[in-house]
């Protein structure tokens, strides 16, 4: 009574589940950081859209503006910034992202005070 079994016995398939196991393990972290870098990159273009955009502003009004509307300023999906001043001497915002909560950034320019993590005026920081 030879009779041939054709299959995969259980060692082969503990092996394959276990090199998948590995390959996972390496792979989100590394998915992870690269997703939190894009929603880092994502707040700080949205800063720095607001920043010419309330230049623009600016140069027709002789002051900045707190409204987005009036700008006409959208936010990237997920970033939500904030304005924290708008006058004829200076303006500041921030941005967080729903995907990384806890983590911002921020700019201020001219007269507007400092809004944290942004520590140099018209340029956009972040807490990372």
């Amino acid at each position: 009574m030879n009779s041939k079994r054709s299959g995969f016995t259980l060692i082969e398939l503990l092996i394959v589940v276990v090199i998948v196991g590995i390959l996972a393990a390496i792979a989100i972290p590394k998915f992870t950081a690269v997703r939190e870098k894009a929603f880092f990159a994502s707040m700080q273009a949205d800063l720095k859209n607001l920043a010419n955009l309330q230049d623009v502003y600016y140069n027709d009004n002789y002051s900045y503006s707190t409204d987005p509307n009036v700008l006409d300023f959208w936010s990237s999906d997920g970033v939500v910034v904030t304005f924290s001043e708008g006058t004829n001497t200076g303006w500041s915002a921030t941005a967080s992202h729903l995907g990384i909560p806890g983590e911002s950034c921020g700019v201020y320019h001219g007269g507007a005070a400092q809004v944290t993590p942004a520590v140099v005026p018209d340029r956009v920081q972040c807490s990372n």
